[in-house]
């Protein structure tokens, strides 16, 4: 079996008037760092948009909630049981069975003991290379405030203005033989984080899209960059990035991932990316290998 190469993937997405990933400890406004003034997307928020484009897709996803037979949610080592079953060697079989065990790997509750698996691809936290504003909506509801009563139910909300995110990740080919992750599963997630995003169609994240994606990768394990998400420029007119309200409003500048690439280039096998062709960019070069996802 060929395992995962040693790659990396920078992932560019926005939205308009939404909420990204809301902070359930602060109203379920969403992550916001106050210092840096951006905002911010858990990599379980990133992990869960891919998690549910694969389960739509025909998938086995580990990590869900499901139903317990006993009422309620069934909880870990429930779920390992139903998919496992009379497996020997369960966390063994789950790695056969379920995509987001090669690439995330989990914790999974067997017997009397706890097994950590470490994933081998793995996603940082998510900042907006702009900076923003949360704004505070309030309004009216559809229903009375209890049965009879003239007053209507208030809804309260936060919502960002305009954030553009860069999501970074890393597959691990060091690890990759231990989770059995394969070079086609992290096509798949791959995939399934552009469109993943595109399709989370919900009343929070609608109009949230993907923008631009680049994978990198490599001809030895261990070699990777890093940071990749800090070494993009955003470029702008406005007075302040937090007047950035569309894609319309700034330019994401390359120059120095191309010079680091280049640096570099005696260890990459092959450089990628996908672009929805609405992200003005600058210093992007040709050399690279455009992939067509269409929609």
């Amino acid at each position: 079996m060929s395992y995962a190469k040693q790659s990396e993937i920078l992932f560019l997405w926005d939205g308009e008037n939404w909420n990204p990933n809301g902070d359930m400890l602060n109203s379920n406004a969403p992550r916001y760092d106050e210092i840096s003034r951006k905002a911010l997307v858990s990599d379980v928020r990133i992990k869960r948009t891919i998690r549910d484009y694969l389960e739509s897709k025909g998938f086995e996803i580990f990590v869900k909630e499901t139903d317990s037979p006993k009422g309620g949610l069934m909880d870990g080592k429930g779920r390992v049981t139903a998919l496992a079953g009379s497996e020997k060697d369960k966390v063994e079989a789950l790695k056969n069975m379920c995509i987001d065990v090669r690439a995330f790997g989990g914790v999974f509750p067997v017997g009397g003991e706890t097994n950590n698996l470490t994933g081998s691809m793995q996603f940082k936290m998510s900042k907006s290379l702009n900076q923003t504003e949360i704004n505070y909506i309030k309004g009216t509801g559809a229903f009375a405030s209890s049965e009879g009563k003239e007053n209507k139910t208030f809804r309260e909300e936060y919502q960002l203005s305009y954030a553009l995110f860069a999501t970074y990740g890393v597959v691990n080919a060091l690890n990759s033989q231990n989770t059995k992750l394969t070079d086609a599963d992290v096509k798949t997630i791959v995939d399934a984080l552009w469109f993943g995003t595109k399709n989370l169609i919900s009343r929070s994240k609608f109009g949230q899209l993907p923008r631009f994606l680049l994978k990198i990768t490599y001809k030895e394990a261990g070699s990777y960059i890093g940071g990749l998400d800090n070494l993009l420029v955003l470029k702008t007119d406005k007075p302040q990035e937090n007047e950035i309200k569309s894609i319309e409003d700034y330019t994401i500048d390359f120059s120095k991932i191309k010079g680091e690439l280049e640096k570099n280039s005696d260890k990459i096998e092959k450089i990628e990316y996908v672009s929805d062709g609405k992200l003005n960019t600058e210093n992007l070069p040709s050399g690279w290998t455009k992939l067509e996802y269409g929609i």
